[in-house]
């Protein structure tokens, strides 16, 4: 068997493990190594070549190759070890052990001083949300679609209609449409948008793109290759208004129903779970309930924006190079990040607190799309932080600044109240 030690052991070299990693070294971990199952780094923005990218971290507009190639080369100037084509089998928190397989070394066991999960998400499949119908040719999920035509120059069809408004859906609606597909219509089982409104202006306003919401496919139809779709509004229970349903011709459906974090080893390794986001609980710091493994990026709550997945992720490259080298700081009590009003859920899900007062951003998303509103962290009945927002949408996160100096009480009530 093949021996690796590193004092920073990153599952995943995507825009997350790659944040982490630099974070890592940054603070001072010495040997820093990621654990990448693809033949090159970048995880899924290797092929998001649209624009949309670092608005926020870089103030300009990049794709997504151009983005993470930024993070690619700081890592290699910081010296960040890399082993791809490499799979990690199991984690064994307690002797901070992880067992892998790569394409050269063949069994191979990292011994690690700390282990950041970093493995991100993929996405509902039709199986997921079991639509009736036959099984031809032309069915795809919108990331399968992306990367058969943007990394692989494959055309997957000519008249198109998409189950789902999330940000990946709206973004091959217009990448269709650009190289000469018919996209028929977009349909969002929710009567309100799941992505980026300023995806749904310029992939869909922008391309006369119709979407049709509280609407749902309800069966497909076709034998070698898909000749159509079954298309039903929905009731107030999501229920598919069968009397009104409607036949649309199309030869290929590609699905945007939501994105599941990649945790089968998360589970594997008993570290505790959140049941809303499917993803391991973390603290301020990114830990878990196993203290020496770590999380960030979309195996935890799955982001709208990679400059959010960037930065969760520097603290999670930060405080796991902290614990390698004995610097974490010791915890007196932990205090819960409990959702009130019009919150679906938040995260981090606990606030450790220590001696050294810091300030943490907390993120989290509504339940419902609500204008004029006042985000709002409180204990008990003190305010510790709030802002005001014209409007809130469960397609874009929501964040708060805590200083923790503030926290006061058992827990941190997260909530999103109507202004009037």
């Amino acid at each position: 068997m093949y021996n690796i030690k590193c004092d920073v052991a990153i599952i995943g070299g995507g825009p997350a493990g790659l944040a982490a990693a630099i974070s890592a070294k940054e603070e001072g971990a010495q040997k820093v190594l990621i654990i990448e199952r693809d033949n090159a780094l970048g995880g899924i923005l290797q092929q998001c070549i649209h624009p949309g990218f670092g608005l926020t971290r870089f103030n300009e507009e990049l794709t997504g190759p151009e983005y993470y190639s930024r993070f690619v080369d700081k890592a290699k100037e910081l010296g960040v070890d890399v082993l791809l084509n490499s799979m990690v089998l199991e984690i064994d928190s307690e002797n901070k052990e992880l067992s892998c397989v790569n394409s050269e070394y063949g069994l191979t066991k990292i011994d690690a001083g700390s282990i950041v999960l970093a493995m991100g998400c993929r996405e509902r499949t039709r199986a997921n949300i079991v639509i009736p119908g036959t099984r031809p040719a032309g069915i795809y999920t919108a990331g399968s679609a992306q990367r058969l035509i943007n990394r692989q120059n494959i055309m997957v069809g000519k008249k198109v209609v998409i189950l789902g408004s999330g940000d990946i859906g709206m973004i091959m609606a217009r990448r269709m449409s650009l190289e000469g597909a018919e996209v028929v219509m977009v349909v969002e089982l929710m009567d309100y948008l799941a992505g980026l409104t300023r995806n749904r202006v310029q992939c869909l306003d922008d391309f006369g793109i119709p979407l049709k919401l509280a609407h749902t496919i309800t069966k497909i139809e076709g034998d070698e290759r898909v000749t159509g779709v079954y298309i039903a509004p929905v009731d107030e229970n999501k229920k598919p208004i069968k009397e009104k349903e409607e036949f649309v011709e199309c030869d290929t459906v590609l699905f945007s129903v939501g994105l599941i974090p990649e945790n089968e080893i998360t589970n594997k390794a008993g570290i505790c779970m959140n049941r809303t986001t499917n993803g391991p609980v973390v603290n301020q710091y990114m830990q878990t309930s196993k203290p020496s493994v770590f999380a960030c990026g979309n195996v935890v709550h799955v982001n709208d924006l990679v400059d959010n997945v960037s930065k969760e992720s520097e603290q999670a490259g930060k405080y796991a190079a902290r614990y390698a080298m004995g610097k974490l700081p010791e915890t007196k009590k932990e205090i819960p990040c409990t959702i009130g009003r019009n919150v679906r859920y938040v995260c981090p899900h606990k606030i450790a607190v220590s001696e050294e007062n810091e300030k943490t951003t907390l993120f989290f998303r509504v339940l419902a799309p609500e204008d004029n509103v006042k985000l709002v962290a409180r204990c008990g009945s003190e305010i510790i932080a709030h802002k005001k927002e014209l409007r809130a949408n469960p397609g874009e996160m929501c964040s708060l600044l805590v200083d923790t100096s503030k926290i006061v009480g058992d827990e941190i009530i997260i909530e999103a109240l109507k202004e009037d």
